[in-house]
Formats: structure tokens, sequence, C-alpha cells
């Protein structure tokens, strides 16, 4: 069977994308399920002492997640402020990271054989094809991409469309990379990963749901590399006043009620017997 090569263009490389967030991230984004990692460890059949890296860590919470199961974890990112918040965060959980400033475009043998890769949120800034085949030199025989992430089911008020408007009017540049990831052109994860050399591809996931303020909505925002501050510049007093306005506005107690289902998307070699 041919397999036809589905990569879009990738959006452009800024290794400081995120470099306003770092302490944002942390606190904001809704955290990854305990037992949704412990299941994906389980599934590739990582054991204690086994090596992970997290590509695009950020401030490690996934990293963090495995290294609480005993495996040994690297975590890479280009961005020095999230690998300090990694650092911090590591230490406060007294867990072990070894830590590596760079990207998917720095990957190398020299990095060794990791029994998984995981990434999470991270996957759709990258030359995904690229990637990828970086990385069948870097995995062992059985092990797996995992790709992690999240996406609201259901939310009422919905602060979605309001942060969307605000985005596209105070950071129109970002908010054009986003767009990109919208057209109906953009080829998904998925697909992406079964034109590659782990295209046995499988997912799991856990619902939660979640309650935020508006206090939580605005550094949600700023924890986004669409609206981070450096992305705002000159135009965050405005956009945070008018994010806050409008979500008084839709929502007069202050509460927004957000269904997530956190997912998990697991990708091996085929095997012989199939």
């Amino acid at each position: 069977m041919s397999v036809v090569h589905l990569e879009t263009p990738p959006i452009p490389y800024d290794a400081a994308r995120f470099r306003s967030t770092a302490e944002f991230y942390g606190r904001y984004r809704q955290p990854y399920p305990p037992e949704l990692i412990a299941a994906v460890a389980a599934r590739i059949g990582l054991e204690a002492g086994d090596r992970l890296l997290d590509l695009g860590c950020g401030p490690a919470p996934l990293a963090i997640g495995f290294a609480r199961l005993g495996l040994d974890v690297t975590g890479m990112d280009p961005e020095p402020s999230m690998l300090a918040a990694a650092r911090a965060e590591a230490e406060a959980a007294r867990v072990r990271l070894e830590l590596v400033q760079g990207s998917s475009y720095d990957l190398s043998p020299k990095l060794g054989r990791f029994g998984a890769v995981v990434m999470g949120r991270s996957f759709h800034w990258m030359d995904r094809a690229a990637t990828l085949r970086a990385l069948d030199a870097l995995i062992e025989p059985g092990g797996a991409v995992v790709l992690m992430g999240d996406r609201r089911l259901h939310g009422t008020p919905d602060w979605h469309a309001v942060l969307d408007r605000l985005a596209e009017r105070h950071a129109p540049q970002r908010y054009a990379d986003r767009r990109v990831r919208r057209q109906p052109d953009w080829v998904p994860h998925e697909a992406v990963l079964i034109a590659s050399p782990f295209a046995v591809v499988e997912r799991i996931g856990r619902i939660q749901p979640r309650e935020r303020s508006i206090e939580e909505v605005v550094g949600l925002a700023y924890s986004r590399s669409l609206t981070s501050p450096a992305a705002l510049g000159d135009a965050q007093p405005a956009f945070e006043r008018e994010l806050r306005d409008e979500l008084a506005r839709i929502a007069p107690d202050g509460r927004f009620h957000d269904v997530i289902e956190m997912t998990a998307v697991l990708a091996f070699r085929p095997t012989p017997e199939g």
C-alpha cells in the first residue's frame, strides 16, 4: 500500500512564541489527570527507570506527571523562562528532571533513546512529518509517540467566542497563525501520524468538568501564545479591559462552566503481526 504525503506547511518556527506565558501556564491551563498519565504509561508498557522525552515541555506538567511514576524523564523546550519554571515545579514536586534547551529542530541521537516521546499541546507548532522522522531514530522498538491535549465539549456561558473575537482584534498576526490550523486543508495530527513510521494510532481520554472565574479566564488567555502579553504588546491593557467587561456581561455571577475532554493520542510502529 502506498502512503500519500499529507503534511501541510508548518507554521513558521518562533522560539520565543511562549516567552511571556510561563508565569500563567502552570496556574491556568487544564491539568493532565494523573490517571490518564498512568494509563498512557501502562498502555506503552513503561516501567520505572525507562526513559521518556517530553518535547516542548513548557513548565513540565507532563514531565513531572511521568516522573512521579518513576520514569527517567527529559524535558526539552526552546524557551529559557519555561525551563526555569519547569525546574521550579520539579523541585516543588520533589522529582528529578533532566532539562534541555532545544526544540524539535534540535532532535539528535545525542539525546539517547527513549521508550516514549510525549508532546502536550505542542505538535502543531512543529514541522510534523520531519519531527516524526527524527523521532523514529530515537524511540526504542515497541515505544510510542504520544500527543496529549484537551478540547472543550461544552461550555456555558461561551467565553471562548469572546476571547476569539478580541484576539482577532488585538493580536491579528498571531490570530493569522491560528487561522492556518482551521483551514480545510490543515491535516489533522492523526492523519500525519498514519503517514509516518508511527502508523498504528489510538486514543484514550478522560472527561472532566471545569469551573472558572473571570480572573482564571484572563490568566488562561495570557497562557496562550495567541493572547500572551508579548503577542498583545501595547494592546494588552485594552484587551484585558474589554475581556473583563465582556466576561462580566455574559456571566453576571462571574462563573464559567466547561466540560473538557483530556486526550492522549498514542502512535506505535506497525509490527510484523499487524
